[in-house]
């Protein structure tokens, strides 16, 4: 793991990282925080990471996060869409993008979804609306007070046109990560979504390098915007299981674990669907749903639907929501859970509540859709099903309940694997070997 630079100069890389207020469970802020725990454990390199738009959760500020943040969501937000605030004072955007306010727009509905901000979309891709100049400024200023660092790595394409303001401004090499893009730009009207995958291959000219966790998100990607696809790399996400002095209850009745945002998007729904109907034949007795992973105010409508649908059956007594999900109320989750189902509706880049799930030894079973069929075979920590079929879906859940052995099998080899193929330590040698390449690109 060579890294070609001035002997004893530190390569130094600074992450730009979209936040999302610690409100739930979100896979590409967790991702960002991996990438930076993995980048930091490779010999000549420093790395800190900024945040953008919402505060990161308490875990994340207490893994290194920068508390800066800059480009508020509330003063872009307002910006672009309350003409009287287009041109706001400095003092009056400070109040609306403090950590208190930011906390607090992360929990209402809309954060998360596409309606309503379809021209602040494309105005990020393109960056010359969105991304004013005094904010650049102010970014730009603050990257450089320790010293121009050699790449800035951009968490997403949804904000490429920081690309070409930071290339033109201070002359720096650019990396962007890639995933579930889609999931906020397939939600959007024509012709929003085609121009959005259009400027994203426009704007894609400034950045030297991708990473993406899979290659069916690469693929995925290269066939929304039409580029060749010959600067992106495939680094598969690491992960080093937490530990926590917390004992197996061996006692606990059979659990089914949903372990992401309750959401409808992540099919919440279809576990809701499943687990009733395996209550209602009554063939695991005590059978038990364990929820964990959070909401934003748009998906409550979505749960007080689910938690209804469960009352009308009368098992909401076995069912058990962790309100937190990180820490040891996360790993109390993991203990008292026998298998775990994220039964996504669309099609998942990654997935990493899989290792998250495997590395406690718990066996997965996940819709054969997305990277799902491409994580499994690596960690063989789980099995597939046919997706939107909740028949099959219940039907796997139930081999597995029934089945001890097999189960046990299946978490004691995704908990090997994931230890051995999906380390924060490949993935350091990995993302090292991508800033490397673009480090002595000309």
């Amino acid at each position: 793991m060579k890294i070609h630079r001035e002997e004893k100069k530190a390569m130094k890389i600074v992450y730009l990282i979209t936040g999302s207020g610690g409100s739930f469970y979100c896979g590409n802020c967790y991702r960002d925080m991996l990438y930076l725990r993995a980048i930091r454990k490779a010999p000549g390199i420093t790395a800190k990471a900024i945040p953008l738009y919402l505060p990161p959760d308490k875990t994340n500020i207490e893994n290194g996060l920068d508390k800066q943040i800059f480009f508020g969501a509330i003063s872009m937000y307002l910006r672009e869409k309350v003409p009287i605030f287009r041109n706001m004072p400095m003092f009056l955007e400070k109040i609306f993008d403090s950590a208190p306010f930011l906390k607090l727009a992360a929990r209402q509905a809309g954060t998360t979804r596409t309606e309503g901000l379809e021209n602040l979309t494309l105005n990020m891709i393109e960056g010359d609306n969105a991304f004013r100049k005094d904010e650049v400024d102010r970014l730009i200023k603050y990257l450089l007070k320790d010293g121009k660092p050699e790449i800035i790595h951009l968490s997403n394409a949804l904000i490429l046109g920081l690309a070409r303001q930071l290339k033109n401004r201070i002359n720096v090499k650019i990396v962007c990560s890639l995933l579930n893009e889609d999931d906020w730009i397939d939600d959007m009207v024509e012709p929003f979504q085609g121009k959005a995958w259009n400027m994203i291959a426009k704007e894609s000219v400034y950045v030297d390098s991708f990473v993406t966790p899979s290659r069916y998100y690469k693929e995925l990607f290269i066939k929304k915007t039409g580029l060749k696809g010959d600067n992106i790399h495939v680094v598969p996400l690491g992960f080093d299981a937490e530990h926590f002095d917390i004992s197996k209850d061996e006692s606990h009745p059979p659990a089914i674990g949903y372990f992401c945002r309750v959401s409808y998007h992540n099919g919440f729904d279809k576990l809701v669907d499943a687990f009733i109907l395996l209550k209602s034949a009554d063939i695991v007795p005590g059978l038990t749903l364990n929820v964990c992973g959070g909401y934003t105010g748009d998906d409550k409508p979505f749960i007080t639907e689910q938690i209804k649908k469960i009352r009308q059956h009368g098992f909401q007594k076995s069912v058990k929501i962790y309100p937190e999900f990180h820490g040891n109320k996360k790993m109390e989750f993991f203990n008292n859970v026998d298998v775990i189902s994220v039964p996504v509706r669309k099609y998942d880049g990654y997935g990493l509540y899989i290792l998250e799930a495997n590395s406690a030894g718990i066996p997965v079973v996940q819709p054969a859709t997305g990277a799902f069929p491409e994580i499994i075979e690596i960690t063989g920590g789980g099995i597939i099903y046919s997706p939107d079929n909740i028949q099959e879906l219940s039907d796997a859940l139930l081999h597995l309940l029934n089945d001890s052995k097999i189960r046990s099998e299946l978490g004691n080899t995704g908990q090997i694997r994931v230890g051995k193929e999906l380390s924060l330590h490949k993935m350091s040698i990995g993302l090292s070997e991508v800033y490397n390449k673009v480090f002595i690109q000309k």
